[in-house]
């Protein structure tokens, strides 16, 4: 039998030691955090599954670019740079960098939400939901009926569900500043959106005159 190994194309330059916890000590520190892994010290996780934000480690032409970085006040080169490479992949006009996903959404509804709206998602991340309730708006949620089965099997459980949202557009007309879809639907379990059903939503969200945000880790982004 031949086996076909593949390495990691990456040499790892840093390694940060990490506490060794026993089955024990880990269920002690659940109960204590009364099973809320917010309520938890990051000394006591052993692997940090809680979030994909900013986990991961950075390349060598990255910690050189912090270190070639204008940190200028206003008008820094390295704005300019990040506000190019971002136009390129999304085609995005306006680029408004913000520190995190959330500080982002609290721009996006404070401009374009207001009380009594409704907002449809395929499923809503719990700072979406925040935001949009902050302002005294519903968030909806319509994922395809696969996904709110974990016995069913669909590759794309992430999907939102078309007829919802042509119908919540319809019978809400005037009420729906946006429609958004979350890419992957973290909150329905990190499951994945197909291009084809972000293209269809696109179509039935431009025919009803309402944007659709993209939603994803660290971007939001009107189409």
């Amino acid at each position: 039998m031949r086996f076909h190994t593949i390495i990691e194309p990456f040499r790892i330059k840093a390694v940060e030691p990490i506490r060794q916890t026993t089955r024990e000590e880990r269920e002690a520190a659940l109960r204590a955090a009364h099973y809320n892994p917010f309520l938890l010290r990051a000394e006591d996780v052993l692997i940090d599954l809680l979030t994909d934000s900013g986990t991961g480690a950075m390349s060598s032409n990255q910690w050189a670019g912090m270190m070639r970085g204008d940190e200028s006040y206003a008008g820094a080169r390295s704005f300019y740079t990040f506000e190019a490479v971002v136009r390129d992949i999304t085609g995005f006009k306006h680029v408004i960098p913000t520190h995190q996903g959330r500080a982002a959404e609290r721009i996006l509804f404070g401009a374009a939400v207001e009380a009594g709206d409704s907002v449809p998602n395929n499923t809503h991340f719990d700072t979406t939901r925040a935001n949009i309730e902050a302002r005294g708006a519903m968030a909806l949620d319509i994922p395809i009926a696969e996904g709110r089965r974990p016995q069913a099997y669909h590759p794309f459980k992430g999907n939102i569900d078309l007829d919802s949202l042509d119908r919540i557009l319809t019978e809400q007309a005037g009420r729906v500043p946006l429609a958004m879809v979350t890419v992957t639907n973290n909150s329905g379990g990190g499951q994945p959106v197909s291009m084809a059903n972000i293209r269809a939503a696109s179509e039935i969200c431009h025919r009803h005159g309402v944007p659709v945000t993209a939603f994803g880790a660290g971007l939001v982004g009107i189409l």
